[in-house]
């Protein structure tokens, strides 16, 4: 991915069982937390605006809270019951698919030069 483009990590919300989408953001040499749509409150969830980030009610009634929150990786746990999902360029992949259940996936920049991206993207 290039600076500036975007993916989506999204997983059913483990109290309230409701779909949760985290944008991230490809910048320089890291991620930046972007957003976090969902449709109800749960454990974790933020309920209000914050000096961190700003929660909005969407016009279809989603929730939206916007924050700009670099991390140098993402990790996730693959679960079955959580349905996580990688949504990147208008593709998905559910991460059971990638991953068996229970397996650490680390989501994090790196530099890649074409003809390595290129000689990976021929050996699928």
């Amino acid at each position: 991915m290039k600076a500036g483009e975007e993916f989506v990590l999204s997983f059913t919300h483990s109290v309230n069982k409701r779909p949760v989408y985290d944008t991230l953001q490809v910048q320089g040499d890291h991620l930046v937390i972007v957003k976090s749509v969902y449709d109800s409150f749960g454990a974790g969830m933020p309920e209000g605006t914050t000096a961190e980030g700003e929660l909005t009610v969407l016009p279809d009634g989603w929730l939206q809270w916007s924050v700009a929150r670099p991390v140098p990786e993402i990790i996730v746990r693959v679960g079955e019951v959580a349905n996580h999902t990688l949504m990147i360029k208008a593709r998905t992949f559910p991460l059971t698919e990638l991953a068996e259940p229970g397996t650490a996936l680390v989501f994090r920049v790196r530099m890649v030069s074409l003809f390595a991206a290129l000689k990976g993207w021929c050996r699928q």
